[in-house]
């Protein structure tokens, strides 16, 4: 299998959320790929964003609008007439969600409704429907393995429970509206603790590093001691593209996946300041962060053996080449590099050995 150019050329994918992180990462490498991309987001949610100083706006028609306006969705739909649905819109902190509780659940759990309701009664393009959730809508027992996609959905705050019925709905839509023949394939998929370069949410630890760096100040560290599934942006990300591509012609791909990273990449977060201590030109200061903060988990790992299986997929970059990958682009926007092109590159680099022996071929 593989990410396959020839089918990107000239597909039109709508993407909700694509003004963040993740979606714009995604957005650019579906530009890369030859894709019609719009776009469904309210604007970009950090400021710098990635979507702004990779001047994405330029390449791709914008529905500023937000999820949560049913009306807006079910003609945006419309009017774009897309081949496939990427859902990323979403209130992505858990901090955030103690704050927002209500907004948490209107976006996440809401957005997920209008967004495959108006594929329901405005969508008769659509071949697939991908939600990106996230590893934690799992409910968390703190256990030593990973979680598997048939696990209890839940979550001790809004934000990761927000995420569990998010897919609860997702289910829903599936099996009461498209299951038919000739309707959407509808699946999910589920990472977490994705990092690279170009993401300035607050309350995660790369931005936080890199805010704190670049001004020249001590890096504030919440939960040292906690272990994560750390993976760079690119390895979901193809992960979520591979799923598309098969969804489109084949219904046995409308179930959930995982994307996790290998095992010996689930480390602590004081390791991984280290090792970015380590790649950077200058020493890196930081200290641990007293609070009070909310509940977090301190174990999390996630079992990616369907998606091995089903789509042959695999971690191309391990963590220490994730890691070089995003010290090499924060140098590069610290030196007034082009953003655009260099992130770019890194798609690029990553697609070049994308399908090398190392992946999986179950």
């Amino acid at each position: 299998m593989g990410i396959d150019p020839a089918f990107w050329a000239g597909k039109r994918v709508l993407m909700t959320g694509n003004t963040g992180f993740k979606g714009s990462w995604l957005t650019l490498w579906l530009l890369d790929l030859g894709a019609d991309v719009h776009g469904l987001a309210p604007g970009p949610p950090t400021d710098p964003s990635l979507y702004e100083l990779a001047g994405l706006a330029e390449d791709v028609p914008q529905a500023l609008i937000d999820i949560r306006d049913y009306v807006a969705v079910v003609d945006t739909v419309r009017s774009a007439r897309p081949d496939i649905v990427i859902h990323m819109a979403a209130q992505p902190i858990v901090r955030e969600s103690f704050i927002t509780p209500r907004e948490t659940y209107e976006v996440n759990v809401m957005g997920t409704v209008n967004i495959l309701d108006a594929v329901r009664v405005a969508g008769s393009s659509v071949q697939a429907v991908i939600n990106v959730t996230s590893d934690k809508c799992y409910e968390n027992r703190e256990w030593e393995w990973g979680y598997r996609e048939d696990e209890p959905m839940g979550g001790y705050d809004p934000y990761s429970n927000s995420k569990g019925c998010s897919e609860l709905v997702t289910s829903a839509f599936r099996q009461s509206f498209f299951g038919d023949a000739g309707a959407a394939h509808v699946a999910s998929v589920r990472a977490g603790n994705v990092i690279g370069g170009g993401d300035w949410a607050a309350d995660r630890l790369i931005p936080d590093i890199m805010r704190a760096t670049l001004a020249g100040e001590a890096v504030p560290i919440r939960r040292p001691d906690a272990i994560r599934p750390w993976q760079h942006v690119l390895n979901p990300l193809s992960g979520y593209l591979e799923v598309a591509q098969q969804l489109c012609g084949d219904p046995s791909m409308a179930t959930a996946f995982n994307f996790g990273p290998d095992d010996s990449d689930t480390r602590p977060v004081q390791w991984l300041v280290e090792q970015i201590d380590a790649r950077w030109p200058d020493t890196i200061d930081w200290q641990v962060d007293p609070g009070p903060h909310p509940h977090e988990a301190t174990f999390l790992k996630l079992d990616s053996s369907r998606a091995k299986a089903r789509l042959g997929w695999a971690p191309n970059w391990g963590l220490a080449e994730g890691l070089d990958s995003i010290v090499e682009w924060y140098l590069a926007l610290r030196d007034g590099a082009s953003v655009r092109d260099t992130t770019l590159a890194q798609i690029q680099r990553f697609s070049s050995t994308y399908d090398n022996p190392h992946r999986s071929t179950a």
